[in-house]
């Protein structure tokens, strides 16, 4: 199948079976699995201009309500988090799709950049699977041995039969919300957090995911359960509401770029069919992937995306110097 937009010829269930794949495995972490698209799109498809971005922010916005929906559904939604990484990551989607424009329109100063993004997320994953950082976080050490004993709990009731992880009570629980900071509980652990110090994050975020065409969930979730020492169930359903809105932002603001004078020189304007097949397999993933998430220890969530990034990563470093 041709898509003249974006000038691929692709089979039109590799799309979705790929972004199926991807979102299944990352939407555990709060991560819709675009950060990963995006280079099967560049380097399989060999989909190179400026509009790959626009179009892989079309994928979250197909994507990401099967998985939010189910976060939301079993109240593992931290909302004054999502709302502070929204309003800091708008103003930094729309700066980068200039800059995306402006000075990244070369595919192989691109391929670097993507790569350089890649190489840290990738390195922080794989970091945060060692002994040393898993000591330091006593909270979620906690948590942990609370899903441990949770799931050994049911093993024996169940005998192999897992029925959920999470019990029902594990529930987000708002305590304060001010401009300073806020604060809520989960699961009989308090958490909390610097309100200015996240909106800054969003805002850069919001920089590097407007020029990627990623949303910004693929950083600002690793952010918050490493260096916050947020748990990652409450942090994943807010990653992927924050990136679902400003995805649709990015889009929004990319479209209008194409008919500027100076948007018309490149090619910006999204392909809407390739990024709304690859979004149909993203939905059907990152619902799965939400209800896998209970039965899966932060550890081994982190692991597997921390081998698959860096590998990607480096890839695309080295394709820049040789």
């Amino acid at each position: 199948m041709h898509f003249p937009v974006s000038g691929v010829d692709v089979f039109p269930l590799i799309p979705p079976l790929v972004a199926f794949i991807v979102s299944s495995v990352t939407s555990t972490a709060g991560v819709s699995g675009a950060f990963l698209l995006l280079p099967f799109q560049v380097s399989v498809l060999g989909f190179v201009s400026p509009a790959v971005s626009p179009t892989n922010l079309i994928y979250n916005i197909v994507a990401i309500p099967g998985g939010l929906a189910r976060y939301i559904r079993e109240g593992r939604m931290a909302w004054p988090l999502t709302w502070v990484v929204i309003l800091g990551t708008l103003p930094g989607v729309f700066a980068g799709a200039w800059v995306r424009i402006r000075y990244l329109p070369d595919p192989r100063a691109f391929k670097l950049f993507v790569g350089l993004v890649l190489l840290y997320l990738g390195l922080r994953l794989l970091y945060e699977t060692t002994g040393r950082y898993l000591q330091s976080k006593s909270q979620s050490k906690t948590l942990e041995n609370k899903f441990k004993e949770r799931v050994r709990q049911l093993k024996a009731e169940e005998r192999m039969r897992l029925a959920s992880g999470l019990p029902k009570e594990a529930v987000v629980k708002t305590r304060k919300v001010s401009l300073s900071k806020i604060e809520y509980e989960f699961w009989g652990e308090t958490f909390s957090f610097s309100t200015l110090a996240i909106f800054v994050l969003a805002l850069a975020v919001g920089l590097v995911g407007g020029i990627y065409g990623i949303g910004g969930g693929a950083i600002i979730a690793p952010f918050c359960v490493s260096i916050l020492g947020l748990p990652v169930y409450t942090v994943a359903g807010a990653a992927l509401a924050g990136t679902f809105l400003t995805s649709i932002a990015g889009v929004v603001f990319y479209t209008a770029l194409a008919f500027t004078p100076f948007g018309m020189q490149s090619a910006v304007f999204p392909d809407w069919a390739l990024g709304a097949l690859f979004g149909v397999g993203g939905f059907l993933g990152t619902y799965c992937g939400a209800y896998l998430q209970k039965f899966l220890q932060e550890r081994l969530i982190r692991g597997i995306l921390g081998i698959i990034v860096t590998g990607l990563a480096l890839n695309y470093v080295v394709q820049y110097f040789l």
